[in-house]
């Protein structure tokens, strides 16, 4: 009977401590589960930027460790998003941007961008792009890349793609705006940028060649004698070009001086008055063909002293 009433005491007895374990494990788990509900309230967004200064053709490099994160948002500014952790993005215009990170769908952050135009660099002085630094809309420009290479391809920044091949590139731009022209050969470790400032052309500055004779030589001196001076090559060549000329760049052109008189082509004849100096000039002589077009350029000119 006494060794009956022990047995039943130690049972009791383990079913006391069976007990208490229990609770003790319920209340730890209720701690656990407290503290942790207490630290990811109160989480922070671990974000960064590698820089907040960058340049068109550089890459904003960004990151986030954020304890505990499963969705990222990152947000540039210009309309684009990434949903990614971490990664890189590359701005299609310079400006000062917004970027905002969201975490988790609630959590935020944001960090302010500042993106700078591209200056037009020298790669290892091995390739360099020389040429106007403006133009107008319409107006074809030309662009040449000095230096030792084999594949030159150009990229005027319009069109998003490789626009031209070779030494000399030729573009008409369809749109006023500031361009960051980009050049890649198989030369340089990375490419070369150079920038062109485009603006609409006035049309009101234009003669119409039906206004008479008169009012077309005078223009026609007004912008020869501006490449004579160093003006802008490009801007006062394709005026002629585009507006009076049958054959355009192969037009026939004859310059007087007091050497004597040379015949040649009419670019030929502009892209020497770009190298000689002082030139003057006198007179200029258009024949009209049927078509009320320019067949044939005659010039008189001088050099001067200076």
């Amino acid at each position: 009977m006494e060794g009956t009433t022990k047995q039943k005491a130690v049972q009791t007895d383990n079913r006391s401590r069976i007990y208490l374990y229990i609770v003790l494990a319920v209340l730890v788990l209720a701690v656990v589960f407290l503290v942790m509900k207490l630290l990811f309230s109160h989480r922070e967004i671990n974000a960064h930027l590698l820089k907040d200064e960058i340049y068109l053709n550089e890459n904003l490099v960004y990151t986030d460790n954020t304890a505990g994160a499963k969705e990222w948002l990152w947000e540039f500014g210009d309309g684009e998003r990434i949903t990614k952790q971490s990664g890189f993005y590359r701005f299609k215009q310079s400006g000062s941007y917004l970027v905002r990170l969201t975490v988790d769908g609630k959590m935020q952050r944001q960090f302010a961008v500042v993106v700078k135009d591209t200056v037009p660099v020298l790669v290892l002085d091995s390739i360099r792009i020389t040429g106007p630094t403006s133009g107008t809309v319409g107006e074809q420009l030309r662009l040449e890349a000095e230096g030792e290479a084999n594949i030159f391809e150009w990229s005027f920044g319009e069109t998003g793609r490789v626009d031209a091949k070779g030494r000399t590139a030729f573009y008409t731009f369809r749109s006023p705006g500031r361009y960051n022209v980009v050049l890649k050969t198989d030369r340089s470790p990375a490419p070369v940028y150079y920038t062109l400032n485009i603006t609409e052309f006035d049309d009101l500055e234009m003669i119409d060649p039906g206004a008479g004779s008169a009012a077309m030589m005078d223009d026609f001196k007004l912008h020869l004698q501006a490449i004579a001076n160093g003006k802008n090559f490009n801007t006062h060549y394709y005026y002629l070009v585009k507006k009076y000329l049958c054959n355009g760049e192969k037009t026939s052109a004859q310059a007087t001086d007091e050497t004597g008189s040379k015949k040649t082509d009419f670019y030929s004849y502009c892209i020497g008055l770009t190298f000689s100096k002082n030139i003057v000039i006198d007179e200029v002589g258009l024949t009209l063909s049927p078509k009320k077009c320019v067949g044939m350029v005659n010039v008189q000119q001088h050099r001067t002293e200076k």
